[in-house]
């Protein structure tokens, strides 16, 4: 076994830990920005509930919805990584892992927490199954609609 199959299987550990046991799987009563996704080639759909404050400071986030594997597990680590995070932040965790999802080398780190971007790396291997490349990115997506205050968002 290789360091790269350790890596591989650590990852695998938490996509499946995140998949059977998704943080913060509810609806916030004060969200005051959500949006819905979906993924019409799979029929992941989920709703993203996120409550901001006067400074753009997200205060909790959330969501609710039905997925695969990835979807779900990337969604749940979206939520637990944008609490405290600013609006700025949350767009910038959005283009680093889109960047490192679709193999754009304008991916940069600039800004980030290594636990982060740790963290978007897990889920990141999908890039090698472009599939799933959508799956992983809908929650994402579904940010920055919520963001923008646009109600629906698809991977189409």
């Amino acid at each position: 076994m290789t360091p790269n199959d350790d890596i591989r299987d650590l990852y695998q550990d938490v996509i499946l830990d995140h998949s059977k046991h998704p943080r913060n799987f509810r609806a916030i009563e004060k969200a005051n920005h959500t949006a819905v996704g979906h993924n019409p080639l799979c029929g992941d759909q989920l709703t993203l509930y996120m409550e901001m404050d006067e400074n753009s400071l997200i205060k909790d986030v959330s969501f609710k919805g039905s997925g695969c594997a990835i979807s779900t597990a990337s969604a749940s680590m979206m939520t637990e990584m944008l609490k405290g995070k600013t609006e700025t932040e949350a767009k910038r965790l959005f283009d680093y892992f889109h960047a490192i999802c679709t193999n754009n080398p304008s991916a940069s780190e600039t800004g980030l927490s290594e636990d982060d971007t740790d963290h978007l790396k897990a889920i990141a291997g999908v890039k090698d199954y472009p599939m799933r490349v959508k799956c992983a990115t809908l929650a994402w997506h579904t940010l920055i609609a919520a963001i923008k205050n646009e109600t629906k968002v698809t991977t189409e």
